[in-house]
């Protein structure tokens, strides 16, 4: 990533943008476990080759009841428990857009301190719990397919180029965090050999389904098989259902390791 500004990062959790309310995100993103080296009388300690362990510092945020938004981050979070979609879009000398990176995962929330005017909120890492975690898809950093905004048509524009002319065939995670729609509406990730609005199509697995946020947001993390061939061009797509407008963002981790 190249130099940028805090003033610039947005911060989504399931289903609802708490930019206006985070202050900052901490240190964030995954490691390897070493070889572990043990004596014959020590305890033993297995590590699986290729699984990383994703950590994220605390969220800190002003503690804002429920105005405008109906739920803020107090009634979102207060629970202090729980598997969390968190997102946090780094828009690069500009407000996140379509190919800035984001960090995603399934978090689990470990802890809420609320004093004064802040609040704090810890997360408890990628756990075994975590369905993603025993296929390997733990990578945490991804694209912004889609920056957070409401659209009305289909997308028929260009993608951006994800990896380069080879692409590894392992797969990834499509993220989506619907905030708003007037009926039902399915996200989807779609890829292309080429960037050219005709030669896109819908990546395997990468769709939230057919979702109504008109009650209520959407979020959701999938994986894709492991071994999936994902193509070198990646955009967002929709389809509407019931719906003719949707606010929503969407990203895409690709797989890099086994």
């Amino acid at each position: 990533m190249s130099r940028t500004n805090n003033k610039f990062i947005r911060c989504y959790v399931s289903g609802y943008d708490l930019s206006g309310e985070a202050r900052s995100v901490g240190s964030y993103g995954y490691q390897f476990d070493n070889e572990p080296m043990f004596a014959y009388a020590d305890g033993s300690k297995n590590i699986v080759n290729g699984i990383a362990t994703t950590q994220v510092d605390p969220l800190n945020a002003f503690l804002s009841p429920a105005t405008s938004p109906a739920i803020g981050i107090h009634e979102l979070l207060n629970t202090g428990a729980g598997l969390r979609t968190y997102t946090i879009a780094f828009g690069m000398r500009a407000l996140p857009a379509q190919g800035d990176f984001i960090f995603t995962m399934p978090m689990e929330q470990a802890g809420y301190q609320a004093e004064g005017v802040g609040v704090n909120v810890n997360w408890g890492g990628v756990t075994s719990t975590n369905a993603l975690v025993p296929n390997g898809f733990n990578c945490p950093f991804g694209r912004l397919l889609h920056a957070n905004g409401a659209e009305t048509a289909v997308n028929s524009a260009v993608g951006i180029d994800d990896y380069g002319a080879t692409p590894p065939s392992l797969g990834g995670i499509f993220t989506y965090h619907l905030f708003s729609s007037d009926g039902t509406v399915t996200l989807t990730a779609q890829e292309a050999d080429t960037n050219v609005d005709g030669s896109f199509a819908n990546i395997t697995g990468a769709t939230s389904g057919s979702v109504d946020a008109s009650a209520a947001p959407k979020h959701g993390i999938i994986a894709t098989a492991t071994g999936a061939a994902i193509k070198r061009y990646l955009r967002w797509q929709l389809a509407f259902g019931t719906a003719s407008t949707a606010t929503f963002i969407i990203g895409f981790n690709r797989r890099l390791w086994k």
